[in-house]
């Protein structure tokens, strides 16, 4: 399979790295305190970006899985703080599976309003579409829309009245919260649940691979740069294998991403391809994050230093995912299902 983006699929990148350069400014979104960059999500939004994965008949531009990874890997370079992963994921399931009343609702976001979100770590039954239990970690619960609960096969589109959220922290400031549901209506999508867990592992993993290869970019310009003992410190034996290092982890996340997502739009098994790369977020990918800062000295825990928001973001996504042993576990459960 061929990984290499198409013309389009370039043109995306070029116009989201060149909006986010200019536009994308977390440093001083930090100091407002605000749930997200309101005023970089309005932007985004003009340029089409928030609206790119909802079909045509809500006002966006139809795209898929790829194009998806290609914007949340922006997006990681970035630590852009803005809701676009729920927005696309949430905006290519409902536009996949949901009904033509349930597509209509995506329409404000292309606008740049306020995306559903999704919710795929929990406990919850239901009985005659009535859904009782608990969600952890649904990413901008309090400000969504509305939320996908993925329960059993299904997803069930819950909206914000029917719901309780409790805030909690992230390494990232990003907010999140727990969901309580109790015997909360929802509006059922069949047989998506599955879809959505996969699109919103390519999401993080392909937010993750956008993490690192900015940290990666950020460390060699400073060993390039810095000096010990009238010697930069990319001279250091020791400093260019560990960047050596860095480097594979990136190159090895990317071809598990990009694997993954060219299998999800073709429509093919995505499930091993997305799970490796989930495994390198939280393994290897980890642990380069760590390296970036062990080159950076003291500097990589200085929160006037850009590095620490790219090591939060990573530490984060890879608590989301669960952690290394949670994939190991997965690829096993897939392996033995296969045999």
């Amino acid at each position: 399979m061929d990984f290499d983006l198409d013309e389009p699929q370039r043109e995306l990148r070029t116009l989201a790295a060149g909006l986010l350069d200019k536009e994308a400014d977390p440093e001083a979104h930090e100091k407002t305190g605000e749930p997200y960059d309101a005023r970089l999500w309005a932007t985004m939004a003009r340029a089409g970006l928030t609206g790119a994965c909802l079909p045509e008949e809500s006002g966006g531009a139809g795209l898929g899985p790829v194009e998806m990874a290609v914007l949340l890997r922006e997006v990681g370079a970035h630590v852009a703080p803005v809701p676009l992963l729920p927005a696309l994921v949430t905006g290519l399931v409902v536009g996949r599976h949901g009904t033509a009343a349930q597509q209509g609702r995506l329409a404000p976001v292309a606008e740049g309003g306020v995306p559903y979100t999704y919710g795929v770590g929990g406990r919850v039954a239901v009985a005659n579409g009535r859904l009782t239990g608990r969600v952890t970690g649904v990413p901008y619960a309090a400000q969504a829309a509305g939320v996908l609960v993925a329960v059993d096969d299904d997803v069930y589109v819950v909206h914000p009245e029917a719901l309780t959220v409790r805030r909690t922290p992230t390494a990232t400031g990003e907010p999140a919260g727990v969901v309580t549901l109790d015997d909360a209506p929802g509006e059922l999508i069949p047989g998506a649940a599955h879809e959505l867990g996969l699109l919103v592992r390519a999401g993080l993993t392909a937010t993750a691979s956008g993490v690192l290869a900015q940290a990666l970019k950020i460390t060699t310009d400073h060993v390039r740069t810095r000096r010990q003992f009238d010697r930069a410190l990319a001279e250091f034996q020791a400093v260019t294998m560990q960047i050596a290092d860095v480097y594979i982890a990136a190159r090895a996340l990317d071809v598990a991403v990009w694997s993954g997502v060219f299998r999800l739009a073709a429509g093919l098994d995505a499930d091993r391809d997305l799970a490796v790369a989930a495994l390198h977020t939280a393994d290897s990918a980890l642990r380069a994050l760590y390296t970036c800062q062990h080159l950076h000295g003291g500097l990589g825990l200085d929160v006037t230093y850009p590095l620490h928001r790219y090591f939060a973001w990573g530490k984060h996504i890879a608590h989301v995912l669960g952690g290394a042993e949670a994939q190991l576990d997965l690829i096993g459960d897939l392996e033995c299902s296969s045999n």
